[in-house]
């Protein structure tokens, strides 16, 4: 049997408990009711209230019920299951075991060897012991424990105890405490080996606790050596990170320089168009390598700098020699392989849905932003003047070649470029075609179409998927619907009734849809009934269609509803008509059979749906209600000159009335926005700079306007004080309290909100 079976060190663990103060009651009380029931025969004898002879009252029977025996609370023999579960549960916590199955005298032989012991140990009578400390009659021996040398050994591996440390194993397996002498094996009688509490002993005990302290301290550099080992590999992951990293960056570094060397060209053959695109191409596949393998890392190393940065003299010597007309795609696919490290985002793109993510609410303009980026500028500074130069020598009829460059290069260009490009450069150039446009007929033919001959429609619709959504309200202050709604304004106003239906423009119905009807209301419809006034007459004997066909023409072509032409023959074209009729019955040789030919010819003349609607059939009716009153006095014998005349047509003109229709049967208009005044102005400068304009409740002594404190302390405390004067900003002047100096909504006077 080896010693680590058999030997233990010695470890006194167990800590003493104070004795609850409600167990010691309890314990004196029952001593004192000892004495009680002892002296039975005092002058304090205990009632008796067991089964005696008399009757017993009715709180002397609940008593005995509930198991009360008369001989106090120490004396009860009978205890109920509540109080002994207490008594168990109290046991469990004090670390002792209850015997419940023992009897009485058991238990009080138990309680007197424990007070027995209690008082041999502390030598003194009564339960004190030798120090004054009181010592209770439960208290018990502190039982030591121990632990075997694989136990002390398996606490701490790794550590190397000295033999001598283990000297004073004992062997506590037995009846008999042995100790482990210098003699391997053995073992003697722990009080035959060393006296009691001899130096040895002492010494030994001291190791003891110096070995338990070098296993602590042991335990403290295990993990230390733990957090260490962790740490180191964590270190190393990072080294590898790093490593990885400089080894990225030494690779987009020798991109970067073969870029730099990799695309220069000859100094002798600059003007060599094929040296040029050799270059092109050389850096655009180093470029798109550089993409493939860094896609991720364009970002954070600036890479779209970089990139541009090389691209751009090559780029400028492409544009130089770039013919757009001839060739409105050219450089465009090469662009697309390489738009990822350029920084073109699909939010440029204004096909797509999210394009207008970019554009301004109301009106669909790009908003301003702060700065621009490196592609941006390149576009802006190289690829926008060459396209301004083309679009200055551009003939507008010739749309398809300038389209097709809009509509290559529109997935690459910026959201303010393009906006530019449409704004600034396109649609001025069609308004100025438009201002030439003349629809009336050339006295002799061209062979080639001219732009004041062509109709607006078919160099204009080209470009209507172009044009942003603020280009094409007629109802916008601006644009170029405005400007073609201005011009055919123009242009009716100064058309010649008798040359027909303007040409083209029926094309026109769909983009100005109610804004057309107001125009012709306004603007043709006069010239309509002033067409008929002068231009048509009523002439049985020689009939002059032309006037009222001329005026027909617009209804039948849908330009005006049966409502407003009929209104206006009512007042024009039956005026004249029943005149003749009246005149023509008035007459000496009147056929009325011819009478009656001619009312039925003139209702041919019209159209079904004009002829037949209510306000032209009651025109109808007059008539035919002043041939039946000829009649009547014919048969009455009178003479025909009695006929009355036909009553007045309405008020002229007309279109005043058909006007204020029109306006009625248009949607209110929305009110017009409040006004922004100055102050409202600065206040929101003031929270987009994170500054906070705080009123004063004072007034300038001098101009009496309301003062101001703008600053950017959360306190409103501090800053600088200002008043506004109409859309100017006067700021206090340093120093001088009552001088107040002009200051506009910029960095220097965030500084002096900020205090600096």
């Amino acid at each position: 049997m080896s010693i680590s079976d058999l030997n233990f060190v010695t470890c006194d663990l167990s800590i003493p408990f104070p004795q609850p103060a409600s167990r010691q009651l309890t314990q004196t009380m029952a001593d004192n009711k000892r004495k009680w029931v002892g002296d039975a025969t005092g002058a304090r004898k205990a009632p008796n209230l067991g089964g005696g002879a008399g009757k017993m009252s009715f709180a002397q029977k609940m008593m005995a019920k509930m198991g009360y025996k008369g001989a106090g609370v120490g004396a009860v023999k009978e205890r109920t299951e509540q109080y002994n579960e207490e008594q168990r549960r109290q046991a469990e916590k004090r670390g002792e075991e209850m015997e419940e199955d023992s009897s009485e005298e058991e238990r009080k032989a138990r309680r007197e060897r424990r007070k027995k012991g209690s008082g041999a140990k502390g030598g003194v009578s009564g339960g004190r012991s030798g120090e004054g400390t009181p010592v209770g009659p439960s208290e018990r021996r502190k039982k030591p424990k121990y632990r075997t040398v694989a136990d002390v050994q398996a606490a701490a591996p790794g550590l190397d105890v000295p033999p001598a440390m283990l000297s004073s194993i004992v062997d506590a397996t037995g009846a008999q405490i042995k100790t482990l002498t210098s003699a391997a094996g053995l073992m003697v009688p722990a009080s035959e080996a060393q006296p009691q509490d001899s130096e040895e002993q002492k010494i030994a005990k001291r190791e003891r606790l110096e070995l338990e302290a070098f296993i602590e301290a042991w335990h403290g550099l295990q993990e230390q050596k733990i957090y260490i080992e962790e740490h180191e590999g964590q270190r190393k992951v990072e080294m590898d990170q790093e490593e990885e990293e400089l080894e990225k960056l030494v690779e987009i570094t020798g991109m970067v320089e073969e870029l730099k060397l990799g695309g220069q060209a000859n100094s002798t053959s600059k003007e060599d168009g094929s040296d040029a695109s050799s270059a092109w191409e050389r850096k655009l596949q180093i470029l798109e390598k550089l993409q493939d393998g860094h896609k991720h890392d364009i970002e954070r190393y600036a890479l779209t700098e970089a990139a541009v940065g090389a691209l751009s003299p090559v780029f400028k010597q492409e544009m130089a020699t770039w013919d757009s007309i001839s060739e409105p795609g050219v450089l465009v696919k090469d662009l697309e392989r390489i738009r990822t490290i350029l920084g073109v985002k699909s939010s440029d793109e204004l096909t797509t849905g999210a394009a207008y993510l970019d554009l301004d609410d109301r009106y669909g303009r790009s908003r301003r932003q702060k700065a621009t980026t490196s592609y941006e500028s390149l576009i802006y500074t190289i690829w926008l003047p060459k396209l301004r130069t083309t679009i200055t020598n551009w003939d507008v009829l010739n749309h398809h070649n300038l389209t097709s460059v809009v509509g290559s290069w529109r997935p690459l260009l910026p959201a303010f470029v393009y906006n530019h490009l449409i704004d600034q450069l396109i649609v001025p150039k069609l308004v100025a075609g438009l201002q030439t446009w003349d629809p009336r007929k050339r006295q002799y033919h061209h062979k080639t179409q001219t732009l004041r001959h062509a109709q607006p429609h078919t160099w204009i619709f080209p470009w209507l998927p172009y044009l942003p959504p603020y280009q094409l309200d007629p109802k916008a202050p601006d644009g170029l619907l405005v400007e073609v709604k201005r011009r055919i304004r123009q242009v009716l106003d100064g058309w010649d009734i008798t040359a027909g239906i303007l040409p083209g423009l029926s094309e026109w119905r769909d983009l100005l849809k109610g804004e057309l009807d107001r125009l012709l209301v306004r603007h043709l419809l006069p010239r309509l009934s002033l067409h008929l006034s002068q231009e048509f007459e009523v002439d049985p004997s020689d009939q002059d269609l032309g006037p009222l066909e001329n005026v027909l023409k617009w209804y039948e072509a849908g330009f005006f509803k049966a409502d407003v032409v009929s209104r206006l023959l009512v007042a024009e074209f039956f005026p004249k008509w029943l005149s003749t009729l009246h005149l023509w019955l008035t007459t000496e040789d009147a056929s009325f059979d011819e009478i009656g030919q001619w009312l039925s010819w003139w209702q041919t003349q019209l159209p079904d749906a004009l002829s037949s609607h209510k306000d032209v059939r009651a025109q109808w009716d007059a008539g035919m209600a002043m041939i039946s009153n000829a009649l009547d006095l014919l048969e009455a014998g009178d003479s025909l000159d009695k006929l009355p005349p036909p009553a007045a047509g309405p008020a002229k003109p007309i279109a005043k009335e058909m006007a204020k229709k029109v306006e009625a049967s248009k949607p209110a208009a929305p009110p017009p926005p409040p006004a922004v005044e100055f102050k409202d102005i600065v206040e929101s400068w003031c929270a987009e700079e994170d500054l906070t304009m705080v009123p004063l409740r004072e007034a300038d002594p001098t101009t009496g306007l309301p003062l101001f404190r703008i600053t950017a302390s959360a306190t409103g405390k501090g800053g600088v004080i200002v008043y506004i004067k109409g859309d100017i900003v006067w700021a206090q002047k340093k120093g001088e309290k009552g001088v107040f100096e002009p200051i506009g909504l910029e960095e220097k006077l965030v500084e002096r909100a900020e205090g600096k």
